[in-house]
């Protein structure tokens, strides 16, 4: 894998301290921390987490019930009462800040969900302006706030929709310091189902995820119960392009949490298929899944094996040429591989019950192919079409438990990025407010956040996982 020289530099102090001194105009970038290990039952244990904003009702409580049982200690830093339970219960009794400490934060929470116009925001202002240069290198934003389709009037829907900006600008501004800064819309109704988001955004499990709304809804049946430590143990899942890269590294994961995992690649990659299903404990099936009898073998697969649980298609192809110069064929297959093997194995699956009840399923989008790219008409509107897919689709599936969302990545340190002329190579790593690419463990951690059962608020969306990457939307 290339190497990212300013990346290198800036992880050693000495170099990183020469740069600064010398003035020179190398925009250094933050190593990221990072998480690979299990899910643990309180991932932010003796974590300073600083919460601000109001703190009140079913969402205040909520929040602070999350916080306090994932293990973080609460510094309140508003007028509220909505910590004193849980942290009696957990023994994580909230504490004041000290505007005179240096005391570095983990993680900054601010609960803007009673915004009732314009002037409202400025609570933002004074809370990040007074706070915000306390957070350690590393650490994880999240702004918490209700939809603006709930605002009872035109002026609330504004200024919560003002969140969306907020935070991505915020982002760009935190990120050359490793810093996440990501929004959570809570439905009316949905507060229960904060915990696994907030697992997921204020850890290490989400380093390059930033500048991201996340909406947190009702619209999928919810499990009966959410496991937090091996939450895909007796679980059946699925991931296409498996053999290599974003697909090895998503297998790894779902099957670190406890899924029997079964990774599916074309005949011709069956050696490094077999090689990864072996270093991961998997199951390979050899299948290319643009082939006539390729729904009727799935489903086969899905009957020997109970059926799905969690569905990932990774399995993609790009074959780029402008469209003057581009050959039907190169057309016909970019889109049959990346959308239309997708739309006919999950309608498949759907329509046959090889989906349990519960099951989640991922698509794997690109933000280069949402924003558009020369050379890429028929990558773009494969990937967007994903979207339009599932949009169209979780509805249709919620009554069952099932989700169905889409993950969007940016710049990712692959083979095929390795292949790019440095200057491009370069140019992409940089244009993120992170100011470096990510890694497939990255997406990957994204994609298993979203196959456990805690991602049930999530659905119909689409996570870029890009480091707040300046392309796209």
């Amino acid at each position: 894998m290339a190497r990212d020289l300013l990346l290198a530099i800036s992880s050693e102090p000495r170099a990183r301290r020469l740069v600064q001194r010398l003035g020179l105009p190398l925009p250094l970038p933050q190593r990221l921390d990072r998480n690979d290990e299990a899910y643990e039952e309180q991932p932010l244990r003796d974590r300073r987490v600083l919460t601000l904003g109001t703190f009140r009702g079913e969402l205040g409580r909520a929040l602070a019930h999350v916080l306090v049982e994932a293990g973080a200690s609460p510094v309140v830093a508003t007028d509220t009462d909505v910590f004193d339970a849980p942290g009696e219960a957990w023994g994580r009794r909230p504490s004041a800040p000290d505007p005179e400490s240096t005391e570095r934060y983990d993680a900054l929470v601010f609960d803007a969900s009673e915004l009732g116009g314009p002037e409202d925001l400025r609570a933002l202002y004074d809370g990040f302006h007074a706070w915000v240069g306390r957070l350690r290198p590393c650490a994880h934003v999240v702004v918490v706030g209700r939809p603006p389709e709930e605002a009872s009037s035109a002026a609330a829907a504004g200024a919560r929709h003002g969140l969306d900006g907020f935070v991505r600008s915020l982002a760009k501004e935190l990120g050359r310091r490793g810093t996440t800064a990501n929004l959570v819309l809570c439905e009316t109704g949905a507060e229960s189902r904060l915990d696994g988001v907030l697992r997921f955004l204020l850890t290490e499990r989400s380093a390059f995820v930033t500048a991201q709304p996340f909406v947190v809804k009702r619209l999928a049946k919810a499990p009966v119960a959410v496991p937090r430590t091996r939450p895909l143990e007796g679980k059946t899942a699925l991931v296409t392009g498996a053999a290599r890269g974003i697909g090895a590294a998503t297998a790894a994961r779902l099957a670190r949490e406890g899924a029997k995992v079964l990774l599916l690649d074309r005949p011709d990659d069956d050696g490094p298929l077999a090689a990864t299903a072996r270093e991961v404990g998997g199951i390979p099936v050899l299948l290319d899944v643009t082939a006539p009898d390729a729904e009727a073998k799935l489903l086969a697969v899905a009957k020997e094996h109970g059926g799905f649980d969690v569905v990932v298609h990774n399995a993609g192809i790009t074959r780029d040429k402008t469209l003057a110069k581009m050959k039907p064929e190169q057309w016909d297959l970019a889109v049959d591989v990346n959308l239309g093997a997708v739309v006919r194995l999950t309608d498949a699956l759907v329509k046959q019950k090889a989906l349990s009840a519960g099951a989640r399923v991922v698509l794997l989008s690109s933000v280069s192919g949402l924003a558009g790219n020369v050379g890429q008409t028929n990558y773009a509107a494969s990937k967007s079409g994903l979207v339009g897919y599932l949009r169209h689709l979780a509805p249709a599936v919620a009554d069952r438990g099932i989700t169905v969302n889409a993950i969007a990545p940016g710049f990712i340190e692959t083979r095929l990025t390795d292949a790019m002329p440095v200057a491009i190579r370069e140019a992409a790593r940089r244009l993120s407010a992170l100011g470096q690419g990510g890694q497939p463990g990255d997406v990957a951690e994204a994609i298993t956040f979203l196959a456990t059962p805690g991602s049930v608020g999530i659905s119909g969306a689409v996570v870029r996982v890009c480091g707040g990457a300046l392309v796209g939307a």
